[in-house]
């Protein structure tokens, strides 16, 4: 299949939606260069999300996608909470932070139908899904706007339910991604395999259009995974450091270092590949006391906050994939343009 035409763009190099590190600026950019922008709206307001679809729309006229996280969110469990706060206590004490005055409460939301109403008057070209897909009512709301939809995979099993449920084209996350794992058919950690065996594995089981993501991170990552029959390229870690992006200052200073990464649930509940500080050591990568995804966010929040304002980066997420060779200062249309030669 011709995904760039299929999608109306000119490239099949689709930026990865990052929460917390860009807006519409960086969408805009890289649709503008002829590949897919992506804005992430899991951890945006209703507001916040009309305010950034108004000045993304203002600022491009070309196809963009809108991400959406679709879990399912948990029951607050007052017990495992407080668990996870008394094994915080030693860095609450550093930081003089009472941990009963902190506040409960989820870090990011599902797509709801609160979401699709802002939503329905943009009439996005794509909307794309981490953690499966929506309900029947809500992606029945997606389809009536002619948006295509897409959902990442991690595994196989993934792929084809995706398929079976609705999808249009599957995002086939490798192991070496950054940001969240869009495993969702188990918790199975060991069920996640590198890119270049996943690529090939969907690309044979489904009949969809299969979209590789996870390690790459320039124009030869590109090629690579074209001869490992994918239909095109997702993108996240090399534009983080574009002047685009929101990426913090300690964050950016992170995504320079060799530091390794890591896949941990110490700052959602939900295993996530980040550059691995302080926290990720001491209570992680992976910890059976963190309250269950997105709630364990709101624990470590206040900690981050007193770290960051010392010029430290201990509690930050630095989300990154294994793969930084890429990451680039710089206009993200160049960074576009760059990798979309390898796929010429």
């Amino acid at each position: 299949m011709d995904l760039a035409r299929w999608l109306g763009i000119e490239h099949p190099i689709l930026q990865a939606p990052m929460a917390g590190v860009q807006g519409h600026a960086l969408a805009a950019a890289v649709s503008n260069a002829g590949g897919l922008g992506a804005l992430p709206a899991a951890m945006l307001t209703p507001e916040a999300l009309g305010d950034e679809l108004t000045r993304l729309t203002r600022a491009t006229s070309a196809p963009y996608n809108l991400n959406f996280f679709c879990h399912l969110p948990p029951r607050p469990d007052a017990m495992r909470e407080a668990r996870w706060r008394e094994a915080l206590m030693p860095a609450y004490r550093e930081a003089g932070i009472d941990p009963a005055a902190i506040p409960a409460g989820p870090g990011r939301a599902p797509f709801s139908h609160e979401m699709a109403d802002v939503v329905g008057p943009f009439r996005p070209a794509v909307v794309s899904f981490h953690f499966g897909l929506p309900a029947p009512a809500l992606l029945a709301r997606v389809r009536a706007w002619g948006s295509k939809v897409l959902a990442s995979a991690t595994t196989v099993d993934e792929a084809r339910w995706l398929e079976a449920h609705g999808a249009d084209a599957i995002v086939a996350q490798g192991l070496e991604a950054g940001g969240h794992r869009g495993i969702f058919l188990s918790d199975d950690l060991g069920s996640q395999l590198g890119s270049f065996a996943l690529w090939p594995q969907v690309a044979r089981a489904v009949k969809l259009p299969v979209i590789g993501a996870g390690g790459i991170a320039d124009a030869a990552g590109v090629r690579a995974a074209r001869e490992l029959g994918v239909a095109g390229v997702q993108v996240g870690t090399a534009y983080l450091l574009c002047a685009e992006a929101t990426t913090s200052a300690l964050h950016r200073a992170a995504l320079k270092t060799d530091a390794p990464t890591a896949l941990t649930n110490v700052f959602t509940g939900r295993p996530a590949r980040g550059i691995v500080n302080r926290v990720v050591r001491d209570w992680g990568p992976i910890s059976p006391l963190a309250p269950a995804f997105p709630l364990a966010t709101a624990a470590i929040a206040p900690l981050r906050a007193w770290a960051e304002a010392r010029g430290a980066a201990d509690f930050s997420p630095l989300w990154s994939g294994q793969n930084r060779s890429g990451c680039r200062e710089g206009p993200a249309a160049e960074l576009t343009r760059e990798l979309a030669a390898g796929w010429a």
